[in-house]
């Protein structure tokens, strides 16, 4: 039997669901290798049955905690798809402000009738057994987790900085040319998209888990910035990162 599949939506754009609707020339051998029970993008079925869980979007809301952990506990298998799911991405830029604050400004004297929470990444509530980063997810990405998966084995996420993909290009490093660059630190997996056709990396698909801090303390410096000046380049898609990396700062 092919294995069921079930796509959730949480708070965000939903642009990672619709990279899978987007893998047209594939979604007929997708079909064949799984069944979808439930995305709301796509159809109108609904499923409490599946086992491999796809969730989009940052967690925002009380009920959206509770939620999850309702499909976390159905789902043998829960994948965080693209980087709000990830990590809590760009939707953390309202934690910098007090959440009375934000709602006020949103909803305005209708403000009461809403709830909301410091935006976090699914694994802030629950196991989250694998990763498709990216804002929105790299189709190429999510077609190999999605084989993986129903191979039974693991998927092989890039752990390494987008610097490399980039010097596989023979891209010129935008640093050489006077410009800010978030790729020394930056996961890669996207292809190196953003530089190769002139624009700096922002960070969108998270830190990398072991950067080479000291090679880039030189690239700063020889650029006259400092770490803590690159840190609030960061702030678009990584402020839950930056959060973790500042709580660890002070228990230390």
């Amino acid at each position: 039997m092919k294995p069921k599949v079930g796509v959730f939506s949480f708070t965000g754009c939903e642009g990672c669901q619709l990279q899978i609707l987007e893998c047209e020339n594939e979604l007929l051998d997708i079909l064949n290798l799984v069944e979808i029970v439930t995305f709301r993008e796509a159809m109108d079925k609904i499923s409490d049955d599946y086992q491999i869980a796809f969730i989009d979007g940052a967690i925002t809301r009380q009920e959206e905690i509770e939620r999850l952990k309702e499909i976390r506990e159905r789902a043998s298998i829960l994948v965080a798809l693209g980087s709000c799911a990830a990590f809590g991405g760009i939707n953390c830029l309202k934690n910098r402000f007090p959440m009375d604050e934000v709602l006020r400004y949103v909803y305005g004297d209708k403000a009461h009738y809403f709830d909301t929470l410091p935006a976090r990444g699914a694994d802030a509530y629950v196991k989250v057994d694998y990763y498709v980063y990216g804002c929105p997810a790299t189709k190429s990405e999510l077609l190999h987790v999605l084989k993986s998966l129903v191979l039974g084995i693991k998927p092989r996420i890039p752990n390494y900085p987008v610097c490399v993909e980039c010097k596989l290009k023979e891209n010129v490093c935008l640093f050489d040319k006077g410009e800010v660059c978030l790729g020394p630190v930056t996961r890669a997996g996207c292809g190196a998209l953003c530089p190769s056709y002139g624009h700096r990396c922002e960070g969108c698909r998270g830190f990398v888990d072991d950067p080479n801090i000291n090679a880039h303390k030189e690239t700063l410096q020889k650029a006259g910035l400092t770490v803590e000046e690159l840190m609030q380049e960061f702030t678009m898609f990584c402020s839950c990162p930056l959060e973790k990396l500042e709580q660890t700062k002070s228990e230390a």
